[in-house]
């Protein structure tokens, strides 16, 4: 079984954010675990998809139920 390179594992883009965010972010970051602002960034923007995700999912779900009382499948 032929091993995956590096590059093909993970793919990276690169982001702008402000120098003062990134400067007050390296800072903050310093008495973490995280290594980078990168590494921190991340996190964050993971943890933010997942929240709307799950947001999302709810509102879906909530539209559903909806759709299921006004057919007269629930009351």
């Amino acid at each position: 079984m032929r091993r995956p390179n590096t590059s093909e594992k993970r793919k990276y883009t690169t982001i702008t954010i402000p120098t003062k965010l990134f400067e007050n972010i390296r800072e903050k970051i310093k008495t973490t675990g995280f290594s980078s602002v990168s590494d921190y960034a991340t996190y964050v923007l993971r943890e933010t998809v997942a929240e709307l995700n799950e947001r999302s999912g709810k509102k879906e779900a909530h539209g559903v139920v909806e759709k299921l009382k006004a057919l007269g499948y629930m009351s």
